[in-house]
């Protein structure tokens, strides 16, 4: 079936409610009056609401609505929030420079409004001390406290210990300020032609740090 509404010679019954290109109620007319109306108007006549009884047609120009619709779904697709749930891996006995690059990642991640798991990975005899991990985990969550809260309280998996991490800023508000962000970068750089700046291959290079931080976690 489709979702197209039916419009002038295609609308089918006796007579319909109409509202007017301003979105007067004109009330039931014959069909053929609300045909006349629209040639009147130079309009389409657009059945907006079928169920109804009788049906409720409005005077519109269809093409410029199909067009200003079509916009506005694309621009509400540009604009949803995907909240993505990235990794972190840490050993229980990381080095504190370790430790304050890992933090800087999970910073970042928050600023950017996604989830962030922390999975701490005990080797041998490390698995008799949970504590460590507990320890470890608890500190990066009070680290970060201003930017996630602990969304999943850390629990024991096997070999390893996991936590979740949430953002207080919602994605949606995360994109918005990142465009303010880029746009304000790209006036200064159109202010300062001379000036080398080039954020998009640096927040490239970051991601890719943040990746081989989360695949290949500090030896202890």
């Amino acid at each position: 079936m489709s979702a197209e509404p039916r419009i002038n010679d295609r609308i089918r019954v006796p007579e319909v409610r109409l509202v007017g290109p301003s979105g007067e109620q004109v009330g039931i007319v014959p069909l053929a009056k609300a045909l006349e109306l629209a040639q009147e108007y130079d309009l389409d006549l657009v059945e907006v609401a079928a169920n109804a009884r009788p049906p409720v047609c409005k005077l519109m120009d269809y093409g410029k609505f199909k067009y200003e619709s079509a916009m506005k779904a694309r621009e509400a697709r540009k604009n949803q929030a995907h909240t993505v749930i990235k990794e972190m891996k840490l050993r229980p006995k990381i080095d504190p420079h370790d430790y304050d690059t890992k933090k800087g990642h999970v910073v970042r991640f928050l600023k950017q409004g996604d989830k962030v798991k922390i999975t701490i990975m005990f080797r041998g005899r490390e698995q008799s001390r949970p504590e460590l991990g507990y320890r470890l985990l608890q500190r990066l969550a009070e680290d970060v406290q201003d930017l996630g809260f602990v969304e999943s309280n850390p629990k024991q998996d096997g070999r390893n210990m996991i936590m979740v991490l949430g953002p207080h800023k919602k994605k949606t508000e995360a994109m918005a300020e990142a465009r303010q962000a880029q746009e304000a970068r790209k006036a200064s750089a159109k202010a300062n032609p001379g000036r080398s700046q080039n954020p998009a291959d640096a927040e490239a290079q970051a991601d890719t740090e943040a990746q081989a931080a989360a695949e290949e976690p500090a030896e202890a």
